[in-house]
């Protein structure tokens, strides 16, 4: 697989003199946000990293290469929608590797390919999970599978509102996935600093972090883990409203007939226009948030030498 990655010199640089690189996946440009919020966002995350003194890499699929690390024209590609964008999990890396079809990487797509690109931190939103009716219908998120085979710390704001969360948990901890609250005992729901689940792990610095990995790696295990890091109280949303509009755009799928790789995003639109925005101003906070402390623990990693 390194035969197909493009790893943009700035990076290469800095991995070749151990400083610390913080990935970024692509999906949140070219499916997860508006334009032009989403060219604003990435923008904005990069230039977070870098305040904290981490070089950031977003990763994406273009012309049949992996590109760790893109520049901002590359970036507006996937922002303006003016082509196909495939969204990237394991399934989809052959596909675009051989088709050139651009893809902008999942959580899974993004793991993979920071991993094979020696990447050991990344900033994301939230991790896919198991979705509600699962028993009846096997809808598990690819990102859990791949956190239990990559080295590759996740910073997250926990597992999407709309998902199982007790379900989710229970499968990564069947896979031996640590999920580590950074400053809570409590798993958080994304938009929500609350789930009602508790955690058994907690870290309160970037430098215990950065030794929990440190150990967990240097036993051989092969697989990631969660860094779970809760929105900011004054952006997080009220958690019985979300769970109504939660219910209300489940409702509204299942009326709408819509399912499998489309239902996450639909679901994230209807609950967008249910809140009156405020779940859109909250996933911005919360990336923020995420890879200001991606970058921090980053730093604190690659100072373990």
């Amino acid at each position: 697989m390194e035969a197909h990655l493009d790893i943009r010199p700035e990076i290469a640089e800095a991995q070749a003199e151990g400083r610390a690189v913080v990935a970024l996946e692509t999906t949140l440009i070219a499916h997860g946000l508006p334009h032009p919020a989403n060219i604003e966002t990435a923008l904005a995350l990069e230039a977070i990293v870098r305040r904290e003194g981490a070089v950031p890499a977003f990763i994406g699929l273009l012309d049949g290469r992996i590109r760790i690390g893109l520049t901002e024209d590359e970036l507006a590609r996937f922002a303006e929608g003016e082509e196909e964008v495939r969204k990237v999990s394991r399934r989809d890396l052959a596909w675009c590797l051989a088709t050139g079809e651009t893809g902008a990487t999942t959580v899974a797509g993004t793991m993979i390919c920071a991993a094979l690109a020696g990447i050991r931190v990344f900033a994301a939103g939230g991790i896919g999970g198991v979705h509600p009716g699962w028993q009846q219908v096997f809808d598990v998120s690819a990102d859990l599978e791949e956190l239990g085979r990559f080295p590759v710390a996740v910073v997250c704001a926990g597992a999407k509102s709309i998902l199982d969360l007790a379900n989710t948990l229970e499968w990564l901890e069947t896979r031996g996935v640590p999920v580590v609250g950074y400053g809570t005992d409590e798993f958080p729901a994304f938009y929500c600093r609350e789930s009602g689940l508790d955690l058994m792990f907690r870290v309160d610095s970037p430098e215990e972090a950065a030794r929990l990995m440190a150990a967990q790696w240097s036993l051989g295990l092969q697989g990631g883990l969660v860094l779970a890091n809760p929105i900011p109280a004054e952006a997080a949303l009220d958690r019985e409203e979300m769970t109504t509009w939660v219910g209300q755009a489940t409702a509204d799928a299942a009326r709408d007939g819509v399912g499998g790789k489309d239902l996450t995003p639909y679901l994230l639109a209807r609950i967008a226009a249910l809140s009156g925005g405020r779940s859109m101003a909250a996933n911005i906070a919360l990336l923020h948030h995420n890879a200001a402390l991606a970058a921090r623990v980053a730093m604190a990693y690659a100072g373990l030498g």
